[in-house]
């Protein structure tokens, strides 16, 4: 059976959560399945649900399909300024709380054997395995990203473009986008 149709959704559980998580990505892959089972566990660790504000913040080390899943199940955006990427190319997300220091990082267990195993096969793994088998799970202290910022927007003074006030570059007594200033240099 294919198990990479969301119609087929239906037959691989009733969870509307994830049902969900295939709407808004577009198709069931194994990725995607990483980042659901990774904000779940995440929610559960830290004893509390999705997001309304800014309520939680989540740290991603990727930007591959999982990310989807981490920002429909715990509602951390980066719209919201409570989703962070970190470009290291690793399935490791870390999820907290506000207040406090208190998080919870989990690291997708990667097995070289893996590569071995077709799609179907992968996503029924990752859907049947128990959290403990496909991650290693550990609180951590970090420090958590400030509130989201609301900035001023300030015109190029080359392009015309208005950009955040904190992205813009002060150069020769001209204000100017991170591009322009590219070019200028």
């Amino acid at each position: 059976m294919m198990m990479t149709n969301g119609d087929n959704i239906n037959e691989l559980c009733n969870d509307p959560i994830l049902a969900d998580t295939i709407k808004f990505h577009g198709h069931l892959c194994p990725g995607l399945l990483i980042g659901y089972r990774a904000s779940l566990i995440g929610l559960d660790r830290i004893g509390t649900e999705r997001s309304e504000d800014e309520e939680i913040v989540a740290i991603i080390e990727n930007d591959s399909c999982s990310a989807d899943a981490v920002q429909v199940i715990t509602g951390c955006t980066f719209g919201k300024g409570n989703l962070k990427f970190n470009d290291y190319g690793k399935q490791v997300f870390t999820f907290a709380l506000r207040p406090g220091n208190k998080a919870v990082r989990i690291v997708y267990k990667h097995t070289k054997n893996a590569e071995d195993e077709d799609r179907d096969s992968k996503i029924a793994k990752l859907l049947k395995s128990r959290d403990e088998d496909l991650f290693d799970i550990k609180f951590v202290d970090i420090d958590i990203p400030e509130y989201a910022r609301i900035y001023e927007s300030i015109p190029c003074d080359v392009c015309g473009e208005s950009a955040m006030e904190s992205r813009i570059v002060l150069l020769d007594g001209r204000n100017l986008c991170i591009p322009c200033a590219k070019d200028q240099s």
